[in-house]
């Protein structure tokens, strides 16, 4: 059986991640081999093989991670005992940090998408997907209630929202006028302005 940290504090699989997300984002997944997967990280193309049966594997949990991390978090945000527009608000701005702290992720996958296999990229657009639809069930439970406006449809006050969160990655730079956390209160009170009645 692999070691899981192969001689070194980091396990193996995040070392691998760490690798294969950097240079990903330097080089471009399809301009990176397995071999500089390998050789950045420091273990063997049969560790790789082992917890990652693929470059498409790698590529998928790179994105996969990220979406984890987003979902848990936008389900707390929802599950919360608090007003709709502040969970609503709350996970408006979380999204945008959380995007903004993995930006070589975000940046990865709206480059990359289209290298997954069609079976990962199903896998992908679901877990999106479902994100989306626990996003929107917010908008809509304020719209049902009278705290939001209805004038804008649900799906499209979300596609608004999501649209600017992933264009972060083609322009905010961590040493630029603005905090993530700005950025993230500045995009959750646009969208809270949109749906004011």
């Amino acid at each position: 059986m692999a070691r899981t940290t192969d001689g070194d504090a980091t396990p193996v699989p995040q070392r691998l991640l760490a690798a294969a997300t950097r240079l990903f984002a330097e080089r471009g997944y399809d301009r990176t081999s397995v071999q500089e997967i390998v050789e950045a990280a420091g273990v063997t193309k049969g560790a790789l093989y082992h917890y990652f049966g693929s470059k498409d594997d790698l590529l998928h949990e790179v994105y996969a991670r990220m979406l984890r991390l987003q979902q848990e978090r936008l389900d707390a945000f929802a599950d919360a005992d608090a007003p709709v527009e502040e969970r609503l608000r709350g996970a408006a701005a979380d999204v945008v940090v959380t995007t903004i702290e993995n930006l070589d992720d975000a940046m990865i996958f709206f480059r990359s998408m289209h290298h997954l296999s069609p079976e990962k990229d199903k896998q992908v657009r679901a877990e999106r997907r479902r994100y989306h639809e626990r996003f929107r069930a917010l908008v809509e439970e304020g719209q049902r209630t009278g705290v939001f406006s209805k004038a804008t449809p649900a799906d499209l006050v979300v596609d608004y929202h999501f649209g600017s969160v992933h264009h972060l990655s083609t322009w905010y730079r961590t040493d630029g006028p603005l905090t993530p956390q700005q950025v993230a209160d500045h995009l959750a009170d646009l969208l809270l302005r949109a749906l004011r009645p």
